[in-house]
């Protein structure tokens, strides 16, 4: 009879909560408060109007993730013109780059800053560099954990292979591919779940070279993959993703599937590429048990 009334207890007991986690990109294509005419932007760079950052507000609402890795970031307070604060806190790499990455996380959530991934800036104290990656840990409420790596890579080589003969934007996609291969590895090596996210300037088809790179330090799911982005779409359809969203360890198993999400912009004159982005948030469901 005991044991017939604890299984009755346990077949009552609810499962352990699960925690649902939005996980984006952003590419908001140079977020700053400097003025146009600027020394540290491009001299042709429009600075965006008061109606701008309500567009672009807006969207980060209706986007309404849990973390959103975020490139072309210039401080805390271009950010905060976006993100609520009240809502999201921010964190960006220690760098004077105008072009920072970084992460807006949802204030309930535990962020641990991790040290800055200072080797992918190839460049560093260039007028130009390549950028940091930018570290985090952040812990849900119901205790689990998730590693994130926000990633702005060097441009110019959206699909061609690398190796021998590989043009100069090439070899140091590669040479941040393996940088960030190093940094999967560890995770792997530690158990914990990851994820890199951002603007990998790179289109990934099968048999990808710089997915290979990575998959040979740790396997990881792409929900972008055999997909096309709507961001921006014309009379020819979708192109190919540039910003990605690369699952590791536990976080594999984690994803909604089918949740990939790219959310488009509702303007559709040409100019609204400057004054929002020509990147759209790109996002992704999680479960963490």
């Amino acid at each position: 009879m005991r044991a017939f009334l604890l299984a009755l207890l346990l077949l009552a007991t609810p499962a352990a909560a699960q925690t649902e986690l939005k996980l984006a990109t952003w590419n908001i294509a140079w977020l700053t408060l400097k003025p146009a005419g600027h020394a540290d932007l491009p001299r042709d760079l429009r600075a965006r109007e008061p109606g701008d950052w309500t567009l672009l507000r807006g969207y980060a609402q209706r986007l309404a993730a849990d973390v959103i890795a975020l490139q072309e970031i210039d401080g805390e307070q271009a950010a905060a013109r976006v993100f609520d604060p009240a809502t999201y806190a921010i964190h960006l790499t220690d760098e004077d780059d105008v072009q920072r990455p970084g992460f807006a996380v949802r204030r309930t959530l535990r962020v641990i800053p991790q040290r800055d991934l200072a080797a992918l800036d190839l460049r560093a104290g260039a007028r130009r560099s390549l950028r940091r990656g930018a570290d985090i840990i952040v812990e849900a409420p119901n205790g689990a954990r998730i590693r994130l790596l926000s990633v702005h890579l060097d441009a110019g080589c959206r699909e061609d292979p690398f190796g021998a003969g590989a043009s100069r934007d090439c070899q140091g996609l590669q040479r941040q591919a393996e940088i960030i291969a190093q940094w999967a590895e560890a995770r792997r090596r530690e158990g914990m779940a990851f994820a890199i996210l951002g603007d990998f300037n790179r289109r990934m088809g099968a048999g990808d070279d710089f997915l290979r790179i990575i998959e040979e330090a740790a396997p990881v799911a792409r929900p972008t993959e055999g997909l096309s982005s709507p961001c921006w779409a014309d009379s020819r359809g979708g192109r190919p993703f540039i910003s990605h969203l690369l699952l590791g360890g536990a976080a594999r198993e984690w994803a909604v599937p089918r949740s990939l999400s790219v959310l488009t912009y509702a303007e559709r004159d040409r100019s609204y590429r400057d004054r929002l982005s020509d990147h759209c948030p790109v996002s992704v469901r999680m479960r963490l048990p």
